[in-house]
C-alpha cells in the first residue's frame, strides 16, 4: 500500500508527539502536554481537555488547554449533556456535531465559541472512564481525518500515561520502603530490638493509631530529625 508525503509527515508528527509524551515527569503532566498536542495535531481541535466520567456519570475535569476548554468541559458535565456522557460510556467515541440548535442541549456551548465536539476514550476500567475530549470552533468540524488523528494520538497518549503511572507509583514505592526502614533502623537503636521487633512495633502502632504505616514511620523520622531541647 503506497504511503503520500501527507502519511508520511503525520508519522513523523505522532512520533515526535510520542516521544513528548514519554518524556514527561508524571502522570498529570503527561495529560497536561497529551491537550496542548491535541490542539496542535488534531484538524479542527481549537481546545482540547481531559476528563473522568463515573458510572454515574458525574464529569469531573482532569486537565485543559485554556480557559474556553475548562468551563466548556464543565458544561458538557451538566443535566443537559447528560446523552453525550451515556454516549462516551456506550461506544469508544462520543460527538456533538453542531451545539446550535435552538432547544439543543449544547447550545450553552456555542455561547463560548465551541460549535463540535468530539471525545475520545483514553482508558476505562469498572467504574470510571478518562477520556480526550476536543472542542472545535466550526460545526461538524471534526471530518474522519480529525477522528483518524484524534485516535492515534490517544493511544499514545493512553500508553504515555499508564507508563508514567507505573513509574510513579514504584517510585513511590522505593521511598515508602526506605522510609519504613529508616524508622525500623531508629526503632532498633532506641529500643535495643532486632529488625522483626522493630518492625512488628510500627505496624501495631499503625492499626493502634488508625494510621497508614508510611505517615507513622514518617513521624518518626521527622522526630528524628529535630534538635533536641538544651
Amino acid at each position: 500500500m503506497p504511503f503520500s508525503p501527507a502519511d508520511f509527515r503525520l508519522a513523523e508528527a505522532l512520533t515526535v508527539a510520542a516521544r513528548q509524551l514519554h518524556e514527561q515527569t508524571g502522570p498529570q503532566a503527561t495529560l497536561r502536554n497529551a491537550v496542548r498536542l491535541a490542539v496542535h495535531l488534531v484538524p479542527g481541535a481549537d481546545h482540547a481537555g481531559i476528563v473522568t466520567v463515573d458510572r454515574d456519570l458525574v464529569l469531573t475535569s482532569v486537565t485543559w488547554s485554556d480557559d474556553v476548554a475548562r468551563s466548556a468541559q464543565e458544561l458538557t458535565g451538566m443535566p443537559g449533556h447528560r446523552a453525550f456522557r451515556e454516549q462516551l460510556w456506550a461506544a469508544p467515541v462520543a460527538t456533538l456535531a453542531d451545539t446550535t440548535g435552538t432547544n439543543g442541549p449544547g447550545q450553552s456551548l456555542s455561547v463560548l465559541g465551541v460549535r463540535a465536539v468530539l471525545a475520545l476514550r483514553l482508558r476505562t476500567d469498572r467504574n470510571r472512564l478518562t477520556a480526550l475530549v476536543l472542542f472545535g470552533g466550526k460545526p461538524d468540524g471534526h471530518d474522519e481525518t480529525s477522528l483518524r488523528i484524534g485516535r492515534m494520538l490517544a493511544a499514545h497518549i493512553s500508553v504515555a500515561h499508564d507508563s508514567a503511572t507505573v513509574q510513579e507509583q514504584l517510585t513511590e514505592a522505593m521511598r515508602t520502603r526506605d522510609l519504613i526502614g529508616q524508622a525500623t533502623g531508629l526503632l532498633m537503636a532506641r529500643e535495643g530490638v532486632d529488625a522483626a521487633e522493630a518492625f512488628d512495633h510500627l505496624v501495631r502502632a499503625s492499626q493502634q493509631q488508625n494510621i497508614k504505616l508510611r505517615e507513622l514511620a514518617q513521624r518518626y523520622v521527622d522526630a528524628a530529625a529535630r534538635p533536641r531541647d538544651a
